[in-house]
């Protein structure tokens, strides 16, 4: 069985790393798989990136250029991807000769919409975000046009000129209904939901396999060990956030962790905390407390480290998938605080190894991380149902396993 693994990068994105995770544990477990993409970080001779010039110049322009139809609209939505730009991918599959295609996160002009109907293997489509059965849009907020039908009479208020949602959507809908042999795969089960209630996916087969990480990479080490690397207080609390554009992405919920910041510190003084941020960030000064700035990191080992530091991880998200900091911060013992959106329920079991508050409820979120922080011997029982929690569900041997047996059936 020869399979590729369809990614717009292999190291970039939440969505990338998860497919290079997959592509790994398939290798490990024997599979012939590799993984074809448009931006190549990693030094895996199993990922294919452009290798002419003229593909690496494109690589480069299209992410620009894939851009040009939203200057024509006016919509809430700050990413939208199109997905209109000629792209090399069919002939580019060609040589590879692979049974079976596995596409992830396809945008920045990597792969055009209308490409789907040029590839004959049986697709299995791992879903990262909501854009593949919605618009241009990659997360709907309260929007509930592709539940049913971009129409006209339901676009918006506030909209202008091109209503590019719809535009991206109609063509989805042509290709997708054309291919009958593609497979739909969710992280969560949340999306796996919103899939079945799409115009788009409702007639399709749907499955929920959650992503795996590498535990033997990140794991529990000594949390003052891990500081003194870092340069970080040993006699502080550490609450950690981060996110690729940690301070910058609303969806992430950074104002959120500053609300809930500001009433930890007026309602639970006694707790003595500093703030480690990692990802593109930027200082704020709406909160008191003395905040570290990580910036961007991309190795698996530093970012274990960080976690290992950590007493809590935060991730106060307003939508949210099956993150990757979820699943590495619960794999290093370090317990996890969000909001009950999401993905977040198949990953954080509530006061077992995190916290879960309603929906954006401020108060309650800063209730729990005070939970967390306040009781050293309760706080090792979370580290260690948080471990548990990974090594029982969310290894790469159980990520590349509901793969490989989803192939198999398929291809049966």
């Amino acid at each position: 069985m020869k399979v590729v693994q369809i990614s717009e990068a292999d190291k970039v994105g939440g969505a990338a790393i998860a497919a290079s995770r997959l592509n790994r544990g398939l290798r490990v477990l024997g599979v012939d798989s590799c993984m074809l993409v448009n931006i190549k970080v990693d030094q895996d001779e199993s990922v294919i990136g452009p290798t002419s010039r003229f593909d690496k110049i494109i690589s480069r322009v299209s992410p620009l250029l894939e851009r040009l139809p939203r200057q024509f609209s006016k919509t809430e939505y700050d990413l939208i991807s199109s997905a209109w730009l000629p792209d090399r991918v069919s002939g580019r599959l060609v040589p590879l000769d692979a049974d079976i295609l596995n596409l992830h996160w396809i945008n920045k002009g990597f792969m055009r919409i209308e490409t789907l109907r040029k590839l004959k293997q049986p697709i299995v489509w791992t879903l990262h975000d909501m854009w593949p059965f919605c618009g241009g849009e990659h997360y709907t907020g309260e929007s509930e046009r592709y539940k049913k039908g971009y129409r006209f009479d339901n676009r918006p208020a506030g909209e202008s000129g091109l209503d590019i949602n719809r535009w991206i959507w109609l063509r989805k809908k042509k290709t997708w209904a054309a291919k009958k042999n593609m497979v739909i795969v969710t992280p969560s089960k949340w999306l796996a939901g919103c899939a079945a209630e799409s115009v788009l996916f409702r007639e399709h087969r749907i499955e929920v396999l959650p992503n795996g990480i590498d535990h033997e990479r990140f794991h529990p080490i000594d949390r003052l060990l891990a500081r003194q690397i870092l340069g970080l207080p040993a006699d502080k609390k550490l609450i950690l956030f981060g996110a690729g554009f940690a301070t910058s992405d609303k969806r992430k919920g950074f104002h959120l962790l500053v609300e809930a910041l500001n009433r930890l510190e007026a309602k639970y003084s006694k707790i003595d905390y500093e703030l480690v941020i990692f990802g593109a960030s930027s200082g704020d000064s709406s909160f008191s407390a003395k905040a570290h700035y990580l910036g961007n990191l991309h190795d698996e080992i530093s970012m274990a480290i960080i976690y290992a530091a950590a007493d809590i991880f935060v991730l106060p998200s307003l939508e949210d998938n099956l993150p990757n900091t979820v699943l590495e911060a619960l794999s290093c013992g370090t317990p996890v605080a969000s909001f009950n959106i999401g993905g977040m329920p198949d990953m954080i079991e509530h006061e077992r190894n995190g916290f879960m508050a309603p929906a954006f409820d401020t108060d309650l979120l800063a209730e729990g991380i005070a939970w967390i922080l306040a009781d050293t011997e309760r706080w090792k029982d979370l580290s260690a149902s948080a471990r548990k929690t990974i090594e029982q569900s969310f290894t790469l041997k159980h990520f590349a396993t509901r793969y490989l047996d989803l192939y198999r059936d398929i291809l049966d």
